[in-house]
């Protein structure tokens, strides 16, 4: 297997005696899209600021390439690119001028570098025009170019379609998913949108109250989420209960109606089973369950404490 450009050991962090990240482990692949969810206050912002150097650990560690964020900073830290919030540039000046200066900063970045990175997120058209006529998706672009102007290993963006509308929404999922495939960049998003996020990462890592609570790739997510949640009116409703949970345990009774899940070919040959035993079925709705069913069930209601 290809070894990790990210890793995540035993990360800590407490703040004014509060536990906040309680030991996270993961790792993160050349060319993969990572989505990182959690509800608000779960810890997806301090671990990423920890992640990118921008504010310290308690314990544990980040590996970036190899090199230790706590021991050796500067090698770590070169290798990673990131938006934390939103993307700050000079509305006076182009978004080509904008890119110029800020690759002043940094030593090496050719003029070439520029329009290659400005290429990879589409905005050759409109680099000559100034930022302050931008629409929030294009200075979500500009942002990401600036960036990869280092040419990063790994690329962090923090909730990178708040506030964008759905083209923009749309526009950045697909310049994420291009850059992964196209430049072997490894991306960490943060984000609590589940529908963008299925669309737009290869592997999910669910976060409640600063410990890791899931992590598994969206494929498999999604085959699970093939799963149908059935509501059943049926009558005498305790016996078709009992009937139900001899196959499945987690079955629940709300008013008039059972409530269980079932893959669709099983719906047929459970009605089969209960029309056997005399039981009168007035109706039978099901729904595909999606990944946010699947976050809501791991994380439950009031998930913050």
């Amino acid at each position: 297997m290809a070894e990790p450009v990210v890793q995540l050991k035993g990360l800590k962090k407490t703040i004014k005696g509060k536990q906040i990240i309680k030991g996270l482990d993961f790792e993160i692949y050349e060319g993969e899209v990572f989505g990182f969810l959690g509800p608000n206050g779960a810890g997806k912002t301090t671990t990423i600021r920890m992640m990118a150097g921008l504010i310290s650990m308690t314990d544990g560690d980040v590996f970036i390439k190899g090199f230790s964020v706590r021991k050796d900073f500067k090698k770590a830290i070169r290798h990673v690119g990131g938006i934390v919030e939103n993307p700050e540039m000079y509305p006076f000046m182009s978004g080509y001028k904008n890119l110029v200066h800020y690759s002043r900063m940094i030593p090496g970045i050719s003029k070439e570098r520029i329009i290659e990175v400005v290429k990879l997120v589409g905005l050759e058209k409109r680099m000559k025009e100034k930022v302050s006529k931008y629409s929030l998706g294009m200075r979500q672009r500009l942002g990401i170019a600036q960036a990869l102007l280092h040419n990063p290993s790994v690329l962090v963006l923090d909730e990178p379609t708040n506030g964008l509308d759905p083209s923009g929404i749309r526009e950045i999922r697909s310049y994420i998913r291009r850059l992964a495939e196209e430049s072997g960049v490894a991306v960490i998003v943060s984000s609590h949108i589940l529908s963008e996020m299925e669309m737009m990462c290869d592997r999910i890592g669910i976060i409640k109250n600063g410990e890791l609570v899931s992590i598994q790739s969206v494929q498999e997510a999604v085959d699970e989420a093939d799963q149908k949640e059935v509501n059943l009116e049926a009558v005498p409703i305790e016996e078709a209960e009992a009937i139900l949970k001899k196959r499945d345990s987690q079955v629940k009774r709300e008013k008039k109606e059972l409530i269980f899940t079932a893959q669709k070919e099983e719906i047929p040959l459970i009605i089969q089973e209960l029309t056997k035993h005399n039981i009168k079925i007035y109706s039978v709705a099901a729904r595909r369950a999606t990944l946010e069913d699947k976050f809501l069930d791991l994380i439950g209601d009031g998930a913050i404490e």
